[in-house]
């Protein structure tokens, strides 16, 4: 049997008990929310760092991702082509380069395209997943820093290379044969604004 003592001095106590837990709970689960939502925005940022450039008297905008880099000794695209061409499997070369912009990952801007001459391109991915670059520079020049390779690529990885850069699903299927391809490892990317 329950006494007038135990019905208003324990009672009550048992119930703030259970308020209280059920307000920690719904402050945990708001707290993750705000977790999520904080990692969220870092992780989607593209950590660009602005830089100013005089050329002709004027000042151009600039955006660099990854490692600081600047235009001064960049190789043309024509000139990056003919290096490749001297390389073999096993070669790599530390080099910076000019070039036009092709083709971006649609999904996250993971990795790009540059075009080295007509029928020429060469596959960029970023140091160690490290930086992106937005997803709409098509068409515009950037100067790279980094390291070349001759790759093979597998017809697995062309598929996947294919399906993010929006290709149609009769074009990825179209895909049979591994890809000998010039590769660039970038650890910075100069963009022009």
């Amino acid at each position: 049997m329950i006494s007038l003592y135990q019905v208003f001095f324990f009672r009550p106590k048992l119930i703030f008990f259970v308020e209280a837990n059920q307000f920690l709970l719904e402050m945990k689960g708001f707290n993750i929310l705000v977790a999520f939502l904080m990692l969220y925005g870092v992780g989607y940022s593209q950590n660009a760092q602005e830089v100013m450039e005089k050329s002709n008297g004027e000042d151009q905008k600039q955006l660099v991702f990854g490692s600081e880099i600047v235009a001064n000794g960049a190789i043309s695209d024509k000139e990056m082509d003919i290096r490749y061409q001297t390389l073999s499997h096993t070669d790599s070369l530390e080099t910076k380069f000019r070039a036009t912009v092709t083709d971006v990952c649609k999904v996250k801007g993971c990795w790009m395209k540059l075009r080295l001459r007509e029928n020429s391109e060469t596959m960029v991915r970023f140091k160690d997943y490290g930086f992106f670059v937005p997803k709409d520079i098509i068409g515009k020049e950037v100067v790279v820093s980094g390291t070349a390779f001759v790759e093979e690529i597998s017809v697995a990885d062309q598929k996947h290379f294919a399906r993010d850069g929006g290709k149609s699903e009769k074009q990825i299927e179209s895909i049979s044969e591994p890809l000998k391809a010039y590769g660039f490892e970038a650890v910075g990317v100069l963009l022009k604004d």
